[in-house]
Order: structure tokens, then sequence, then C-alpha cells
């Protein structure tokens, strides 16, 4: 894949600093893992919650998982301190505060409502409160942001038709719908039938496939439930009549390297294949996934991939354009966006 714009070469000792300066969007960062140990236990008192764990040093040191149902188990204790208004607008504005510092100037949020409506916490709750976030990030931090509601895969597709009418009142502050949780064992096809009608309701659709679960979950993501893009997709690879079809297509691939080496999906990070995948013609971009629990928020992602292995100022280029080109901004702002993105480069020229 070519692009109209020819990236200036970049001695190596000057590639982290244009990594952290160029312009970015992140497109798969899970809100609730964004939440720190610090503001877990801030809401905690705030909420009257009573923690399994003694200290913010006792919770960040059970953050060593072999995989990423162990993962889960940790993370869904987190979103425990989450019950008002307040508290999910306070952890979201806490993101946009560091997504900032890391130039990031677009988001999109996963965020999982059936873990909170779950305890008892209204739809309202906490769709009013992510979007005020939202609202205020631009103002504050000129960061834009969208809202891709998730539905957990481990559950069933009548309990996802059942969230996705609870959230029917606040669609117009939701752009998408995704799909994400424990992988293995819940292929995409699961919920076709939800998908389907989501798709008739004119969203945005994503779906986690291909981190732990095979290449066909990425094929029926795409062929079943019709999505846009890939969450993760990292075992297509496997499979290169998929790589073929995901190059032709140009279906962006969100790709997660520090959550890959938290899960073990990867023994380190100079064995990712997220090299192999922009060789291949990929429109792969990098994410933070859940940076409070995989230890890196965007900019740490990038510059440790590219410490690991044999990436340049193009491939830096690349995954930041094709993060802008894979979001679901106006074709203005991606436009401005790319502008500035390539005014950040000749800066580096």
């Amino acid at each position: 894949m070519s692009f109209p714009f020819t990236v200036p070469p970049v001695a190596a000792d000057r590639l982290p600093g244009l990594l952290r300066q160029m312009p970015k969007a992140e497109l798969h960062i899970h809100i609730e893992g964004s939440l720190e140990p610090e503001l877990i236990f801030a809401l905690a008192r705030r909420n009257g919650v009573q923690l399994p764990y003694a200290s913010v040093e006792e919770l960040r040191g059970a953050y060593a998982f072999s995989n990423l149902q162990s993962f889960l188990d940790i993370y869904y204790a987190g979103a425990s301190v989450l019950l008002t208004e307040a508290d999910f607008h306070d952890m979201a504005m806490a993101y946009f505060a560091r997504a900032a510092q890391d130039n990031v100037v677009h988001t999109e949020l996963f965020f999982d409502p059936q873990t909170h409506t779950a305890r008892g916490v209204s739809m309202d709750t906490v769709i009013n409160g992510l979007h005020r976030a939202c609202v205020d990030a631009q103002a504050q931090f000129g960061v834009s942001a969208l809202l891709i509601m998730c539905f957990l895969r481990h559950l069933s597709e009548q309990e996802a038709f059942e969230t996705l009418e609870q959230a029917m009142p606040y669609r117009d502050k939701l752009v998408g719908i995704g799909l994400d949780s424990g992988e293995v064992g819940n292929p995409p096809e699961k919920f076709a039938r939800v998908f389907a009608r989501c798709r008739e309701l004119g969203f945005r659709l994503v779906a986690h496939a291909g981190e732990e679960g095979p290449p066909e979950y990425v094929w029926t993501a795409l062929d079943v439930l019709k999505v846009e893009r890939i969450d993760h997709g990292v075992q297509s690879t496997k499979d290169p009549l998929l790589m073929q079809r995901l190059a032709k297509d140009r279906i962006a691939l969100t790709v997660c390297p520090l959550s890959n080496l938290k899960l073990c999906v990867f023994p380190d990070l100079a064995s990712h294949n997220l090299l192999q995948l922009l060789e291949a013609g990929l429109a792969a971009t990098v994410n933070s996934d859940d940076p409070a629990y995989f230890g890196g928020y965007l900019n740490d992602n990038f510059t440790q991939t590219f410490a690991a292995g044999p990436l340049n100022a193009e491939h830096a280029y690349r995954l930041a354009r094709n993060s802008f080109e894979a979001s679901f901004i106006e074709p203005s702002a991606r436009k401005r966006h790319l502008d500035r993105l390539e005014a950040a480069f000749e800066t580096f020229r």
C-alpha cells in the first residue's frame, strides 16, 4: 500500500521522539481497563466498596496474568467500584488526560455495560457519565472521542439483545457496537442475529477475533457479523488466504502489543508479528487495550515495540495513518489529522 507522502529517514536515536510526538488515534481501548489502582481505591472509598486487596501495591502485584481469563477475573473485580455517573466520568477523564500526553487526538472507547447493569448500575448512569467525559475531553484536551458499546461474548445472545434494547434511548451517543470478553469457546457467529439487528440500526460494527481464538474467528467476524474492523487479529498470520483478504479489503486490525505480551500471546515483543502484518499490506494499528493492567498506554506500546524490532519511521507513519483511516470520524476531521501527521514528520526531515 503506497501513501501520497514521502516519509523522511529518521535516525534511530530520534525515533522515540517521533513516536511520542506524532498525532495518533486509539481505536482499541477498554475504558474500564484504564482504571488505575489508585483510582480504584479512591472510588472504593467514595462509594464505600470493600476491595479484596489491602493496598494499591497488593492490587498491582496481582497483575500477573497467564491468559485472558486470569486477567478478566481481576478486571471485573476492579469495575465493581464504578457506581455513579461521576465515577464513569472521572474514570474516562483520567484516561483522556493520559491520552492527550501521548498526542492521541482521537479515540474510540469500548465499554461493557453488562459488567455494570449486572451489578444494578443503570444504563443511563454508564452512558451519560462516559458521554459527558467525551464532551469534556474535546473542550479540555482537544481530544475527540466516540463510544462503542460491547457485548460480553461469554454471555448469551439473548442477553446481548436485552442490552441493545436498554441502550436504545441513548443510541445518539453511540457510534458502534463491539464484541469482547473471553474469546475461546465463544465464536463470533454466536451473535449473528444481534449484530444483524445492530447493522439494520446503522451502528458501525467491530469485534474481537484472532487474539487467542483461531483465524476462523476472524473469517466469521467478517462474513457473519459483517464487521468493519478486527480487534487484535494477530492469529491471522496462520492463514495465508485470510491475510490476502485482509490486505485486499483494507480491513484494519487494532493490534495491542503490550496486551499480547502480558497475556502470553507472544513470549516477547521481539517475537510479535506487527512487522509481518505491515509488510503483508494489512492496515494494522497500535493500541493499548487495557493500559492500567498491561503496563502501558499508547506511546508505551509504540516505543517498546519499536525498540524490540526492526521498525522504522515509515512503519510509524503507516501505523498512525492507518489509525486515522480506520477510525469512524468524519472525512474532514480525518483530513485535518492526516495533515497534522505529515507536518509532524516534516519536523524530523
